[in-house]
This record gives structure tokens, C-alpha cells and sequence, in this order.
């Protein structure tokens, strides 16, 4: 006779299956990400690159709505050209591109929908920009990539986990109702941990400090997180796209990562300059 126990065995093989999905997704794009930090500068803006041009298509397909064709023509003809002189070191021209981009965007949409559309340039801008930067220190810039890459990855494994697991109160119910306090300090508790390693392996002394950092990119990418799933929410998605089997699209891979690298950027770039984001990072 069909029953609970039935609908509950039809129901777990699904959400194994699902698990193995996410798994095998997050190993196949985590090799590729350690795989061209290794690889040096040249590799890693490629990937990243693709990655934005990605992210920013996905972006605009959710916001743009009619207007969608010419926003991403306007938003490829800005990010191409930006990624590009931030693979070759030209970082200030990138970013003034990127805003020639956004403002040429804007005025290409509906009013209501302008600053949305517009936004997603500068936040894909964002996501290929901001390691590029980091990568581009030839003595800490693969180190300073993988720091990141521990903390963001997790925080997010980790916080997942944890917060099926425990559950209990919810983070921020009425954006994401899956996301629980119990995974979001879990994740932010492991990503320390997780840093302390690398910095320990790498020889990095203030251990302390590297931990401190570690927490604040934690709830940086978390806030990330918590963004693209209200940027969903706001136009009716639950996925950005169906490209990576398991996870939805690229944003909702690296929603965590956008926040976390812009941030790990902007303190490299704060007490390294242009010549040593990465041990400006590190170096405490």
C-alpha cells in the first residue's frame, strides 16, 4: 500500500542525486579555478573573464525584460574591452570603461528598469576585476587567490551543512528562507579555521590577524549570497540559469565569491597599491 515511507523513498534517492550533482559541479569548477591560478596570470583572466561575461548574460536576462538584446550588446561591447586591459594591468582604464558601459546601459532600458539592468555590468565587472587584481602580484597572487577560494568555498560548504543539519532561527527569512543562523556562524567559524590553515601552511605569521580578515570576508560573501537571492526574489527567478547542473547559473556559484573578492581587492590594493595587492592582503 502507498504511503509516507513511499513518497519518502522516492523523495531521498532525488535529493541524492541532487548532492551529487552539486558535488561534482563544485569539484569540476573548483579544478578549474585552482587548476589556472596555477597557471599564471595569463590563464586565470581567461577563466575569470568567461566567468563574468557569464554572470553579467545571466544578470540581464533577469532584469532586462524586453530591453534584454540591447543591454547585453551595450554590456558585452563595455565588459570585453574592460576585462581585457585588466589582464594586461591597466586596471583604472578598466574601470572607467566599465562605467561608460553602465551609464550607456541605463539609457538604453525602460526607466523602470534602468538601475538593474544598468547594475549588472559593474557587478560582472566586479567578479572578473577584482581576482584579476589580486592574481597580478607575481610573489603572493596565486596565495592571495587560494586564501580566498578557502574562505569563500567554506563558508559556503560548511554554512550549507551546518544549516541543514542544525537549522533553528532562520538568517533572513523574508530574502532567503533556507539560510539559518546556525549555518551562517558555522561557515564563518570554519572559514577562520580554514585560513589559519592556508596562512600556517604558507609560512604567514599574525595568525590572529588572518583570522580576523577571514571572518569579515566571510560575512562580506555571505552578504553576497544574501544579495543575489533578493535580486531573484525581485524578478521571479529561483535559479540565474540552469547552466551548472546542481547549482542554477554562475551567479548563484558566485554570489559569495563577487562580495569576497572586491573586498579582498580593495584591502590588497589599500596596503599593497597596484604592485602587491596580494601581500597587501596577506602580510599583517
Amino acid at each position: 500500500m502507498a504511503g509516507a515511507d513511499d513518497h519518502h523513498w522516492r523523495t531521498v534517492p532525488r535529493r541524492g542525486n541532487e548532492l551529487a550533482l552539486r558535488l561534482c559541479s563544485a569539484l569540476v569548477l573548483g579544478s578549474i579555478a585552482i587548476a589556472s591560478a596555477y597557471l599564471g596570470r595569463g590563464p586565470f583572466a581567461v577563466v575569470w573573464s568567461v566567468a563574468a561575461m557569464g554572470v553579467m548574460w545571466e544578470w540581464i536576462s533577469l532584469a532586462a525584460g524586453a530591453d534584454r538584446r540591447s543591454a547585453l550588446v551595450v554590456g558585452g561591447a563595455a565588459l570585453a574591452p574592460a576585462l581585457a586591459l585588466a589582464a594586461t594591468g591597466f586596471f583604472v582604464a578598466a574601470v572607467v570603461v566599465l562605467v561608460i558601459g553602465t551609464l550607456a546601459a541605463a539609457a538604453l532600458v525602460s526607466a523602470e528598469r534602468r538601475s538593474w539592468v544598468a547594475g549588472g555590468i559593474p557587478y560582472a565587472g566586479a567578479l572578473g576585476i577584482a581576482p584579476i587584481v589580486l592574481r597580478s602580484d607575481s610573489q603572493a597572487g596565486f596565495l592571495a587567490v587560494i586564501f580566498i577560494f578557502a574562505v569563500v568555498w567554506t563558508t559556503d560548504v560548511i554554512g550549507y551543512f551546518v544549516g541543514r543539519a542544525v537549522g533553528g532561527p532562520k538568517l533572513m527569512p523574508q530574502v532567503s528562507p533556507n539560510k539559518t543562523w546556525s549555518g551562517a556562524v558555522a561557515g564563518t567559524v570554519a572559514a577562520a579555521a580554514a585560513a589559519i590553515a592556508v596562512a600556517k601552511t604558507a609560512g604567514l605569521g599574525e595568525l590572529l590577524s588572518i583570522a580576523m580578515l577571514a571572518i569579515g570576508l566571510s560575512i562580506v560573501a555571505q552578504a553576497g549570497d544574501l544579495f543575489e537571492s533578493f535580486l531573484k526574489r525581485r524578478f521571479g527567478a529561483k535559479d540565474s540559469s540552469h547552466l551548472i547542473p546542481g547549482h542554477g547559473g554562475l551567479m548563484d556559484r558566485l554570489d559569495g565569491f563577487v562580495t569576497a573578492s572586491v573586498a579582498a581587492a580593495l584591502i590588497g590594493l589599500a596596503r599593497g597599491g597596484f604592485g602587491a595587492p596580494g601581500r597587501g592582503l596577506l602580510a599583517w
